[in-house]
């Protein structure tokens, strides 16, 4: 089918809409967050389970503010792209269509830096993503990462339409719990930069997984910020909280960006 007649979950053609088509052939919703003149970096902002890129703009725009070029995709089955509503037959499609977004970028901006920053399930496809690429990215951001789930269950904003509300199929908690499992066997294999925030009030990812890759990460380039009663989604905490959330992840990818007016090898 064209994608001139493809229409996405709210009725709107993606002919309309930025969007890319998976190896699947499903359209997912693609944002992009441009800064005025060439951006001395790419920013990967990878959502969690059951929500969408929309919550993330105030993340993004900061980072645009540094120069930065931040893109990102609805999941497939979330948000405003297709695919049945949370379930998908193997975690690892995040993982492929995160690549396909980026080597998609590279191409368009080739020669500069790229980050991932990922929250919830989007922390747990962002180790994996730069699991499988180890020398590609600059560095990984990882807010409340699910490395070790309290529960298997999905955050929802009640006010928000693109957010699904539905109960998580047994299948997909499987998945889940799949990643997490994947995640534990590669810990000793994470040479690459990262930066993990997590609150110690976390309920749905447990803070505990985030400690067990800090510590037992062989990188020589890893930080660890706990928030003392900071709860899953700290970005969307606390005016205080989310704001020290907003400006340490702006300067930990300042701090590993090339000198303006140079390009350098990722």
């Amino acid at each position: 089918m064209p994608s001139a007649a493809r229409l996405y979950p709210q009725g709107v053609p993606y002919s309309d809409l930025p969007h890319i088509v998976n190896a699947d052939g499903l359209h997912l919703f693609c944002r992009y967050w441009e800064p005025s003149g060439p951006p001395r970096a790419l920013v990967f902002v990878i959502h969690g389970a059951g929500e969408h890129v929309g919550p993330y703009d105030e993340v993004a725009q900061r980072l645009k503010e540094l120069q930065l070029l931040v893109f990102a995709h609805d999941h497939v089955g979330h948000g405003q792209s297709e695919g049945e509503r949370m379930n998908i037959k193997d975690f690892q499609i995040y993982v492929r269509d995160v690549l396909q977004h980026v080597d998609l970028m590279k191409n368009r901006h080739p020669g500069i830096p790229i980050f991932l920053v990922g929250h919830s399930m989007g922390g747990a496809i962002s180790i994996l993503t730069a699991c499988e690429r180890p020398s590609e990215f600059k560095g990984v951001v990882l807010i409340a990462p699910m490395c070790n789930p309290c529960v298997v269950q999905v955050e929802a904003y009640d006010s928000d339409e693109l957010v699904y509300h539905g109960g998580m199929r047994v299948s997909f908690g499987i998945q889940l719990m799949g990643a997490v499992s994947r995640i534990e066997r590669e810990v000793p294999n994470m040479h690459w930069p990262f930066y993990l925030l997590h609150g110690d009030a976390d309920k749905l990812c447990d803070i505990r997984g985030s400690h067990m890759m800090y510590e037992g990460a062989p990188s020589s380039d890893k930080r660890l910020k706990v928030y003392e009663g900071g709860y899953h989604a700290l970005h969307h905490d606390l005016p205080e909280v989310a704001e020290n959330v907003l400006k340490e992840v702006s300067a930990w990818i300042s701090e590993r960006l090339p000198v303006e007016g140079t390009r350098s090898p990722r």
